[in-house]
C-alpha cells in the first residue's frame, strides 16, 4: 500500500471514530459515545488483534500482584505471557522460581487502565479458555475515574467468568447497590450461559445508557436494566470503564488450585470495541 493511500485510510478511520465518540483525558484515551447514538449502527472505534511480536503497551499493561482473591497470583513475569501466531496467551503456572517470588503460583493478565476506557458501546472478545481445578479466567471492567467513591460505588461489569471445568460462564454486575444494599434480585444482577470452554468463543456486552446486555457468540444472554425508582447506587454505569482480561487462579469462589492441572491458559484472539 502506498503512503498516500495509507494516510487517507487513516484519516477516514479517525473521522469515522470522531463522529461516534468524544475522546478526552490526558492521552485522549476516554471514549465517550455521543448522545443519541445508542440505537444506531455500531462503528468500530478501538481494537487489538495481537498480531505483533509483543504486547502493545500503548493499549495494555501487565497486571501487577495485589492482595485480593483475583490478583493475589498476578505477575508481570514473562513466563505468564506469550504472543504467537496472532494470539495472546495468558498463563497460570506453578512458579518456576520461588527464590525471587515466594508465591507458589503465578498468572498473567492485562488491563487497559490509563490507556483506554469507554462509556457505552459494544465490546467483543474472542478467546479460548482452558480448564483446571482452581482456574478462574475472567474478562471484566472497572471505572476509570472515581466518580462515586471507593469500590464498589463505581461498579463492576463482569463480561465473563469461568470456574474450574464448568460448562457455563457467569455474567455479572457488582455495585454498592448489589453488595452493600444486598439488592441482588431487584433486578437480578447476574446470569449464566452454556458454552464449550475448549472452543473459541466470543464474549461481550452491549452497553446502553439504560441497560447492559450480556452476550455470548453474538447471542443475548442476560440483561441488567437501569431502574427508574431505585437507589441511585443501582446505576454507576454512566462513566468510562477500562478492560481487564486475566487468567486468575484460586480463591474463595473457585476453590483450591490443583498444581497437577497446571499450566492452564486463556488464549485471546482479538478485542474489538464499537460505539
Amino acid at each position: 500500500m502506498n503512503k498516500t493511500l495509507a494516510a487517507l485510510l487513516l484519516t477516514a478511520t479517525a473521522f469515522t471514530a470522531c463522529k461516534v465518540t468524544t475522546r478526552s483525558g490526558a492521552e485522549k484515551h476516554l471514549y465517550v459515545q455521543k448522545e443519541g447514538r445508542e440505537r444506531k449502527a455500531w462503528k468500530l472505534v478501538w481494537k487489538d488483534d495481537f498480531n505483533g511480536p509483543v504486547l502493545d503497551t500503548s493499549k495494555w499493561t501487565r497486571i501487577p500482584p495485589g492482595k485480593s482473591d483475583w490478583n493475589k497470583h498476578m505477575s508481570t513475569s514473562d513466563a505468564c505471557y506469550r504472543m504467537e501466531n496472532g494470539l495472546l496467551y495468558l498463563r497460570g503456572i506453578v512458579n518456576p522460581d520461588t527464590s525471587a517470588d515466594k508465591r507458589p503460583f503465578i498468572t498473567g493478565g492485562i488491563w487497559s487502565k490509563g490507556k483506554f476506557a469507554f462509556q457505552y458501546g459494544r465490546i467483543e472478545i474472542r478467546a479460548k479458555l482452558e480448564c483446571a481445578h482452581g482456574a478462574w479466567p475472567a474478562m471484566w471492567m472497572l471505572a476509570e475515574q472515581n466518580k462515586y467513591g471507593a469500590y464498589p460505588k463505581n461498579g463492576e461489569i463482569d463480561i465473563m467468568e469461568h470456574l474450574n471445568y464448568d460448562s457455563i460462564i457467569y455474567q455479572t454486575t457488582h455495585s454498592y447497590y448489589t453488595l452493600n444494599l444486598k439488592q441482588t434480585n431487584n433486578p437480578p444482577h447476574y446470569g449464566t450461559a452454556r458454552l464449550d470452554p475448549l472452543a473459541f468463543n466470543t464474549f461481550g456486552i452491549s452497553w446502553y445508557p439504560d441497560k447492559i446486555v450480556f452476550q455470548l457468540n453474538g447471542r443475548d444472554t442476560f440483561t441488567y436494566p437501569r431502574l427508574k425508582n431505585a437507589d441511585p447506587s443501582q446505576w454507576p454505569y454512566d462513566q468510562p470503564f477500562f478492560l481487564l482480561i486475566d487468567q486468575q487462579l484460586g480463591g474463595n469462589w473457585v476453590g483450591k488450585i490443583n498444581p497437577a492441572d497446571l499450566p492452564v491458559q486463556m488464549v485471546v484472539d482479538w478485542v474489538k470495541v464499537y460505539q
